[in-house]
């Protein structure tokens, strides 16, 4: 028979390799621990049953005998208190002790016996006005605890009424303490009347008000009023609620109270001070708060809480009104008022910066900030989180106003108060109260400048205050000694790893940036301030070394990490990152600025911002996006060398080329010029190519006078006089389009739309015909003005810019700057004169100009616009459209590697003299010349023995630039060449003079029989400007 599947026969095995007898053990195990457990539990419930039954039936005998007590009080004493006498008020009589035992805040009649109690201790001490003999007869001392049972316990009684019934009495909660027949006025005012400082059990009284939380009843009322109080001004008096919260805060920290310290959940600081806008309620209680011995034992209460990083706010009103938003908000508020106090102590400002530091910390971007971080990118993350998370615009307006000028300036003099701004207070180093100072004030600005707008608060940081000076006195002598400080003590969010330089540098290097925007020449070079050139000098060392700390050998971010973490929310997740790249980004903008005035007028070697560990590899890594070498060379290209950037440059266009070549392989765009027309032809013949277009090849084709086209094959020669013949004439001051300077350096005509209608349209031309010379290895030579060619990096120009433009209109302004007597009488406003081919037109620098007089005050902002007027705003539509030209062919980041004065080499080519050495290595020769014909030696040695003008001069003579590439001539396109001219050696053939084609890069040399005579005749060729013809 076949197997049919039944498997019943079969014996069943164990696979577990246990016995049925060990399981059925494992088995009664469980089940009993089971067993256990739930006897244990039921146990438990009946405990739990017997203790709600004992707490209910106690309540039940409580009840019933609050109610018989309640009968009796009222049969005693009326139930509107119609039989009470001051007597009652005594230690031997029984209506306060049953008042207060049997009084229910839900009951009716109770908060009206209650109300009448109060209103009859009032009579009374204005009666007998003395309270104490009131409430304990003839000897306190012997009745004390009695007495102090009675007083608090009806304290109490008085503030949980005003709670349980504030929204009947909303409308009562603020009234001043005259209005003294409303119920609220009574029993505030009575517990005011309880809780007076003078009185014995005074500090008794708030104690239990304390250990109660009757703050947190307070804070309620507080609120409810807030809600039911009118728009409008506050009342001028006092309100019995304000009154009892000044006496509260007056128990703490106040001698001779001997109050013990209260939880910070439950305090003054976390209840009441959290409310929005609490000075606008209570102004009287601002005044008592800002007291100098009150707000330091609140603040270091709160600063105890900052270091512990306890959580003791309470619950948020609204997403618009976060609890330490608003405690925020008030503390700055007070902070101006305390930290002018005479007696303001140091432990104190120490305090408030902690924080404040640390609230700050974590607001959300707010709307109004124009930080620095309109300079950075914001992830889309951040911004999205940003939406979300918005706080009340009046609340951010507290805070950004409170943080003024006069806040900043007390907070820095309390701080640095006694340091000394040369040597500090101990050669050796910082002392600890040095450290504590800079590291507070560096944790409170540096949040400061990443939440609120700058521009009220830098002038009066580099101006009015001594921060600069002591902030780099501090870091020169941490640098000297190689010891840098810990700071996290006074940075609550900062870790214990941080590097001590790092807030410090944080502040110090926009504070500084600041001071060098408005500083000027005479300052800086002569006078030597704020800084010396010798300490200028150290500086740039410290601030190198920092910058490539953080960019390359400890980086604390990813290259493209700057996106998500420049937001000023998005920092509270990557707190140290931020802070790295915040001081990377200061440090950059700060060096960068420091080489602009190096440039001006050098007073270190230029080598001094390179980092010393540029290699090879590094310049292998730059040209690759997204590597660390990228990303230095884009937010710090100052680090390497300037060859070496060119180098990168040079490889970056050649790219781009083989890009393009690939893509557009049979493309080619040929022109037909009209040399008599070659500007109007070459614009309108451009400027219909696309980008496209541009980025590849461009044959031209010339046409005479007759219509003609010339003969011969555009194999780049021809490109290149086209290119040479366009700039020459559209960058010349008499086409109307630019200007000079004094110095013979160009410009955009601000006039420029006076004469020509399409005037806007040409620079976008002139923009892409420089970028297609640069692009194409084309050296021109046309020296423009450094402010101009910041526009090419998009830059601002500021006031030290101007004596490039107009000298004479600088020197005035410096003498405004520096006028010590009345400004006003000079008849000045904020107006300019522009005054374009005769036409005068007056213009407004701010609205409401022609009304606004310069005085002493302004004339700082009047220096800056008229500087901004004639530097930016001027020329701002044309050298927008230039831009755009500009930017067709190069890249925006290609030329962000070099600062203006690199970017004229890289335009006109290297400054230095003819390198004969490297030209004659890198000649080719034709026509019957080869590199040891005795022509060639003599011309070399000719050459050799010119004067270095005469050098450029014969330089501009055969390429059309007077000066050589940057990289040598081995890049020079396409390599000089010397030709022999004359086929015969005939007298008449030797009596010519040398020819070039710049087009081509070529000279063609008559084989001379003298040096005498080859000198003479080149000499006479160069300075002639003959020898401009097509090969």
């Amino acid at each position: 028979m076949f197997f049919t599947g039944d498997s019943s026969t079969r014996k069943r095995v164990d696979l577990g390799g246990r016995s049925s007898k060990e399981r059925d053990r494992q088995k009664l195990l469980e089940q009993t621990r089971l067993e256990r457990n739930k006897r244990l539990w039921q146990r438990q419930q009946n405990s739990a049953a017997l203790k709600i039954q004992k707490c209910f039936r106690g309540r039940k005998a409580v009840e019933a005998e609050q109610l018989k007590v309640r009968e009796q009080f009222y049969m005693t004493y009326g139930d509107r208190c119609q039989n009470v006498d001051s007597h009652c008020f005594g230690p031997d009589s029984e209506f306060l002790r049953w008042l207060v035992f049997f009084f229910n805040p839900e009951n009716a009649s109770d908060f009206l016996s209650l109300v009448e109690a109060c209103r009859l201790l009032h009579r009374f001490v204005r009666v007998k006005g003395d309270i104490v003999s009131l409430f304990s007869g003839m000897d306190y001392s012997t009745n004390h605890a009695l007495v102090d049972y009675r007083v608090k316990q009806w304290a109490y009684c008085c503030i949980q009424a005003v709670h349980h019934n504030r929204i009947q009495l909303k409308d009562q909660l603020l009234m001043a303490s005259d209005s003294t027949n409303m119920p609220t006025v009574l029993l505030l005012d009575a517990v005011v009347l309880l809780i007076d400082p003078k009185l014995p059990w005074a500090c008794k009284t708030v104690r239990y008000l304390s250990e109660r939380s009757t703050i947190t009843l307070l804070r309620e009322i507080v609120l409810t009023g807030k809600e039911s109080m009118k728009p409008g001004v506050p009342s001028a008096k006092a309100s019995s609620l304000e009154h009892l919260l000044t006496l509260i805060i007056s128990h703490v920290g106040q001698r001779p109270c001997i109050c013990p310290s209260v939880d910070p959940r439950w305090s003054f600081s976390s209840q009441i001070l959290t409310v929005p806008f609490l000075w606008h309620l209570f102004p009287h209680l601002k005044k008592v708060f800002a007291t100098s011995e009150l707000s330091l034992s609140h603040i270091h209460q709160m600063a105890l809480c900052v270091q512990n990083h306890a959580n003791v706010l309470p619950s948020d009103l609204s997403p618009e009104f976060p609890g330490y938003a608003c405690l925020l908000g008030n503390l700055l508020e007070t902070a101006s008022v305390a930290l002018s106090q005479p007696d303001c102590l140091f432990d104190m400002a120490i305090d408030f910066a902690a924080v404040t530091s640390y609230l700050l910390e974590l607001l959300p971007p707010l709307k109004s900030s124009s930080t620095e971080s309109k300079e950075n990118l914001i992830g889309a993350e951040d911004e999205e989180e940003s939406k979300e998370i918005s706080l009340n615009r009046d609340l951010e307006r507290q805070i950004s106003d409170a943080i003024n000028p006069h806040l900043l300036l007390q907070l820095i003099n309390v701080l640095f108060r006694g340091f000394s701004v040369t040597n500090g207070l101990y050669e050796e180093g910082p002392h600890n109260k040095e450290v504590a100072a800079v590291g507070a004030a560096s944790a409170f600005l540096h949040v400061t400048f990443n939440t609120l707008p700058l521009e009220r608060i830098m002038t009066v940081l580099a101006y009015r205050t001594e921060l600069v000076p002591i902030l780099w006195n501090f870091i020169k002598r941490c640098n000297e000694n190689q010891k840098w400080p810990s700071l996290t003590e006074q940075s609550a969010y900062l870790p214990g790893d941080a590097p001590g330089w790092l807030l410090p540098l944080a502040v110090f290097c926009p504070v500084y940036k600041h001071m060098l925007m408005i500083v000027d020449n005479e300052e800086f070079y002569e006078q030597e301030k704020p800084l010396s050139l010798k300490d200028i000098r150290c500086l740039i060392i410290i601030l190198r070394q920092a910058l490539w700390q953080l960019l390359w050998v400890n980086p604390g971010a990813a290259p493209n990490s700057a996106k998500s973490i420049t937001n000023g929310f998005a920092h509270k997740r990557h707190c140290v990152e931020f802070i790295q790249q915040r001081v990377s980004v200061v440090v950059a903008e700060l060096l960068s600025q420091l080489q602009d005035w190096n440039n001006r007028r050098q007073f270190t070697s230029p080598s001094d911002f390179h980092a010393d560990a540029v290699n090879e590899y590094f310049i292998s890594q730059a040209v690759i996006e997204n590597t660390r070498a990228y990303d230095i060379l884009q937010r710090a290209p100052f680090l390497v060398p300037f060859t070496s950037r060119v180098k990168i440059f040079t490889s970056q266009l050649a790219a781009s080329k083989q890009r393009d070549a690939s893509q557009v392989v049979f493309s080619q765009n040929r022109l037909r010029i009209r040399r008599d027309h070659i500007l109007e032809d070459a614009f309108n013949q451009l400027s219909a190519l696309s980008e496209e277009d541009l980025r590849g090849l461009i044959r031209i084709a010339f046409v005479n006078e007759f219509g003609v086209e010339e003969a011969g094959i555009d194999g780049g020669g021809i490109f290149k006089d086209f290119m040479e013949n366009v700039t020459r004439a559209a960058f010349d001051v008499q086409y109307g389009l630019f200007k000079e300077t004094a110095d013979h350096l160009l410009y955009p005509n601000p006039g420029s739309g006076m004469i020509h209608e399409q005037h806007l349209q040409f620079f976008h031309f002139l923009g892409t015909i420089l970028a297609k010379a640069m692009f194409e290895g084309i050296l021109v030579d046309i020296p423009f003005a450094t402010f101009f060619l910041s526009k090419l990096k998009q830059k601002h120009n500021y006031l030290n810019d101007l004596p490039s433009l107009d000298p004479e209109l600088y020197r005035h302004l410096i003498f405004l700057k520096h006028y010590e007597d009345d400004i006003s009488e000079l008849e000045l406003y904020f107006v300019i004169v522009n005054n374009e081919y005769g036409e005068q037109t007056e213009e407004e620098l701010l609205p409401g100009g022609k009304n606004m007089r310069v005085t002493n005050e302004n004339v700082i902002t009047f220096i800056h616009l008229i500087a901004n007027h004639r530097l930016n705003f001027q020329i701002r539509q044309q050298s927008s459209h230039f831009l755009r030209g500009f930017q067709q062919l190069i890249q925006k980041e290609w030329i962000e590697m070099f600062n203006e004065h690199e970017i004229q080499l890289l335009i006109s080519g290297s400054l230095d003299g003819l390198d004969v050495d490297d030209l004659r290595a890198n000649t080719n020769y034709a026509a019957g010349y080869h590199k040891e014909h005795y022509v060639i030696e003599m011309f070399w040695e000719v050459l050799k023995g010119f004067s270095m003008q005469n050098q450029m001069k014969f330089l501009k003579f055969v390429t059309g630039c007077s000066r050589g590439p940057l990289l040598g001539f081995k890049y020079l396109e396409p390599l000089f060449c010397i030709q022999r001219a004359a086929g015969n050696a005939s007298e008449e053939a030797l009596d010519r003079l040398p020819t070039s084609a710049t087009c081509m890069n070529l000279l063609k040399l008559p084989p001379y029989r003298s040096k005498q005579q080859m000198e003479t005749k080149l000499l006479y060729a160069i300075n002639a400007d003959a020898g401009f013809d097509l090969s």
